[in-house]
């Protein structure tokens, strides 16, 4: 796609555009009003009509970019209304800023480059992270990153300059990370003889400033990631901080107070807005392998001032990580050996959601790349296009440091040095399952692992390139010998990596031929980042680009719900499914029974004409075939080695999982060379989100919302081949007729059938038609009460008596015989909402109100109203509590902030798809 030219400047080639025509002009706008609510309380959180977007974005997606990146204040004449005006204001920026450094060969490259960087976006096949959105091309700071790492050192100035930094990225609605072993502990001396409070009791300042500005009205948890050495005196202390916080949650709860998740007590519970990770040694999982002692160091003077057994503290630590999920993993030993600057210093410490790794005191900016958008018709991966959108990508990544501004000078001086960059992809789940791979098998792995190294080496093959044009990274020529052994590190990765098919072989080739190219160009110019790619969440920027995955995670479930135009949504099995079955082999017709079996119950087991193995193909995140622990493990650490940064994913492990469980998980995890890790075990959270489940882990009722909820089914129910049915004779105004209706076995109504009128006439054919319509409605999910209060009261000939008791006088025959299938089909409650009665339901309301003589079941009618009363069953709104609903337990999963939602997992942080929010970097 763009061409290296000395230092002439890159020349663009046109790989998805036309000269002449503008990509806006190539496809259909249309124009769409956003109404967002918390269904919770039915209050209004966002709305903008008359909004513009391609006619292929979904709602969800529209919904999302208006509500989160549209900027300008909502009803002025400023903000903006189209997705051209998003777009435009950040593509220019990035052309503009291209063509003053002297990046582009000439205008016509610029021009090439900005329409493919247009229609890129357009077609969600790639998205910028957040603060790109939020804020290149406005009056605000051009503020491009998401991701920060801090320092501290062991002085009270830094200290207090700590808690400052964090608050004002946390103000912007960033993230930040840091090492606090810099500290000295609290067995150490002060220089004025008293002892040292160690970096822990520093902790619950930053925690309480954290908290102080979450509540203060931002829209997402103020994300931090405090690291702690394990050599650190203090470390034990660390370790448990979050477990005895813990015990005090209990404690409270037991007591009376009010200790869920967003109850009023739970602010007395310390240490909450931070990931803790514990950074090991490769000396420290050597001691806990060969059960030996390891020692623990002043931070003074480096002098071991006590002996610990190792594989006693890494006990703790699992025990700690499977009572509350916290701390984490990070191996230092395997990051600082991919290190491209270890002469500029250390790595210590990462971003809150562990995948970007670098220099103190620097920032990260990150893209990713929608990987379905690559999958050919016959269901192979295009490499030489993914290679042309890397290329496009990374040069724009790179372009936006020269405009970008920074929260603090420190790390804007670090991030223009090192220029460090982090695309990655998003949607590997989706494209493994509509390849025909399972997420936890060799073929997957291997096909992950091949796009990854293609991917990096790519971006460090352009790297090279842009040093030829714009020059190298500051700090390349004191770490060149450094940089330069970590690449061919990665070639040497890309080479071990076993192909099991034609595609992951293709794949492979490829990324051996970049990164060969990329080794030569970078040995004559150098590279122009000392970072290129990470694993990222993409929670916001995912839903944006209509992803069915996000970052490196599997499906989270087979069904999820989708958004409607005009309000409401349905629930749909994902579109990568029947993809999957047709790429196995597979029949139309067999694809759609397997996935109507889907849809009914949520799982591929004893699925009709799916072969059993196969099933693995469909294993997800969560539900009734849910992924080992160990495949996450094993899925990352086959891309680890082709990974800049590291992998933000956290292993979700069964209530049932064991201490040892967890320790097998972290050990494995430093064996299989990963750089980072992170567990959590299912209600391992003392407090619970308040949400419309919270009851279920304690037996109680499920509180759920009860007024009429509209459920919507695109995925088609069939009746079985024997299905129970019954026939009325009806008479109205005397037009004679015949109602036939059939029934599910344990479900309600499926279909009708109307006779009325001669055969062959008129009449006859249009009821032939609209019972038809209605069938098929029927089936695939409209309920039966909707049709019912659409067609009640329809006045047309004929009219009249009926010689039905219970309803007495119709309006129509359409009336008659929508009042009688809601007799019939219909729950007491929903027909008292629509009106409909039995004539013993009227007589019996008669008695209650005035009192008769009349020989009138009252206990029957007693026992209906009691069933009215009784609790409406519970509904889901997203995909996180539709599993909820399917497996019968509550998920440990936040309520989103703004529209309560509860939210599902994105890495390791959290993203809502009713709105966008995010609990962490995206």
């Amino acid at each position: 796609m763009t061409k290296a030219v000395g230092n002439k400047g890159l020349r663009v080639q046109r790989v998805h555009t036309t000269e002449g025509v503008h990509p806006y002009d190539e496809v259909t706008w249309e124009h769409r009003d956003v109404v967002m609510t918390n269904w919770r309380d039915g209050s209004i959180n966002f709305e903008q009509r008359g909004v513009e977007f391609p006619d292929f974005w979904s709602v969800n997606a529209t919904n999302i970019v208006t509500s989160k990146y549209f900027r300008g204040a909502v009803g002025s004449d400023a903000r903006e209304r189209s997705l051209r005006q998003l777009i435009d204001r950040v593509v220019s920026s990035y052309v503009k800023a291209g063509v003053e450094h002297k990046y582009f060969a000439d205008d016509k490259a610029a021009e090439v480059f900005e329409h493919e960087l247009t229609w890129m976006l357009l077609h969600q096949v790639f998205s910028f992270n957040s603060p790109v959105w939020f804020n290149v091309g406005t009056a605000s700071p051009q503020q491009v990153s998401a991701c920060f790492i801090l320092a501290v050192d062991d002085t009270m100035e830094s200290i207090l300059n700590w808690y400052r930094e964090e608050g004002l990225i946390f103000k912007g609605g960033s993230g930040a990370g840091l090492n606090l072993s810099r500290i000295r502990s609290s067995k150490e001396l002060l220089s004025s003889g008293g002892t040292a409070s160690g970096p822990v009791s520093f902790m619950r300042g930053a925690d309480a400033s954290a908290g102080t500005i979450k509540s203060g009205g931002a829209t997402r948890r103020a994300a931090k990631m405090v690291v702690l050495d394990v050599d650190h005196p203090d470390v034990e202390e660390f370790i448990e901080t979050k477990a005895r916080e813990e015990d005090k949650v209990r404690a409270l709860r037991d007591a009376g107070f009010d200790m869920d998740l967003g109850g009023r007590d739970i602010v007395s519970v310390q240490y909450q807005n931070a990931n803790n990770s514990v950074r090991v040694s490769d000396e420290f999982m050597r001691a806990v392998e060969n059960e030996g002692q390891f020692g623990l160091r002043s931070r003074q003077t480096g002098e071991v001032i006590e002996s610990v057994d190792a594989k006693a503290l890494f006990g703790k630590l699992a025990k700690a990580a499977w009572e509350c999920a916290d701390p984490g993993i990070q191996y230092d030993g395997i990051i600082n050996d991919w290190h491209t600057c270890p002469e500029s210093g250390r790595i210590t410490a990462s971003n809150p959601c562990s995948e970007y790794m670098h220099l103190d005191n620097s920032s990260c900016n990150l893209a990713s790349l929608n990987l379905l958008k690559f999958l050919r018709p016959d269901g192979t991966f295009d490499a030489p296009l993914f290679v042309k959108a890397v290329e496009l990508v990374i040069t724009a990544m790179d372009i936006s440091i020269c405009f970008a501004d920074f929260p603090t000078e420190p790390i804007a001086d670090t991030t223009r040095k090192f220029r460090q960059l982090g695309i990655g992809y998003a949607n590997l789940g989706a494209l493994l399952m509509a390849t025909g791979h399972a997420y936890d098998s060799e073929g997957g792995r291997a096909l992950a692992a091949a796009i990854t190294s293609l991917m990096t080496g790519t971006a460090y093959r352009r790297s090279a390139e842009l040093a030829g044009v714009v020059g190298a990274y500051e700090g390349y020529a004191r770490n060149a010998d450094a940089h330069q052994r970590v690449m061919r590190k990665h070639a040497a990765a890309n080479d071990l990596v076993r192909t099991y098919g034609s595609d992951d072989r293709a794949v492979q080739k490829l990324a051996t031929e970049q990164w060969q190219s990329g080794l030569q160009i970078g040995a004559r110019n150098g590279w122009r980042n000392a970072q290129a790619s990470v694993l990222a969440p993409t929670g916001t920027i995912g839903l944006m680009m209509d992803c069915d995955t996000t970052g490196i995670e599997p499906d989270l479930a087979l069904v999820k719900f989708k958004k409607l135009v005009g309000g409401g949504s349905m629930q749909i099995v994902n579109q990568t499914v029947p993809r999957a079955l047709k790429s196995l082999g597979y029949q139309q017709e067999q694809v759609e029974a397997i996935v109507e079996f889907i849809g009914e119950h949520g799982h591929v087991v004893d699925a009709p004409g799916l072969r059993p193995e196969h099933y693995e193909v469909f294993d997800c995140a969560m539900g009734e075939r849910s992924i080992a622990p160990m495949g996450h493990v094993r899925m990352m650490a086959a891309v680890q080695p082709f990974i800049s940064g590291a992998i933000s994913k956290t292993v979700n492990m069964p209530e049932a999982a064991t201490v040892e469980d967890v320790q097998e998980i972290y050990f494995q995890g430093w064996k299989l060379g990963l750089k980072a890790l992170a567990i959590y075990r299912d209600n391992c959270k003392v407090g619970q989100p308040l949400s419309a489940g919270k009851g279920a882990s304690k037996g109680a009722e499920v509180e759920a919302k009860t007024e009429p909820v509209v459920e919507y089914r695109p995925v088609r129910k069939r009746l079985p081949k024997k299905r129970p049915s019954q026939t009325v004779s009806f008479t109205v105004g005397g037009a004679e007729g015949y109602l036939h209706a059939g029934s599910y076995p344990d479900d309600g109504l499926g279909e009708i059938f109307i006779k009325l009128g001669k055969q062959g006439s008129t009449l006859a054919g249009v009821m032939d038609a609209f019972s038809m319509s209605i069938s098929v409605g029927l089936q695939y999910g409209i309920p039966l009460e909707f049709y019912v209060s659409k067609f009640q009261n329809q006045r047309f000939e004929p009219a009249g008596m009926t010689d039905d008791p219970d309803v007495r006088i119709a309006t129509s025959v359409v009336d008659y015989l929508f009042r009688r299938l809601a007799l019939d089909y219909l729950p007491y409650d929903k027909r008292a909402e629509l009106g409909i009665f039995t004539a013993d339901e009227r007589t019996a309301q008669v008695s209650a109100d005035y009192g008769t003589s009349g020989d009138v079941d009252i206990v029957a009618m007693q026992t209906t109203v009691e069933a009215a009363d009784k609790p409406a069953p519970a509904v889901a709104h997203s995909s996180t509590e539709l599993i909820e609903l399917q497996l019968g337990k509550a998920a440990d999963a936040p309520l989103c902030m703004t529209c309560g939602t509860k939210m599902r997992p994105a890495g390791s942080c959290y993203v809502c798809e009713g709105c966008g929010s995010t609990s962490g970097c995206s």
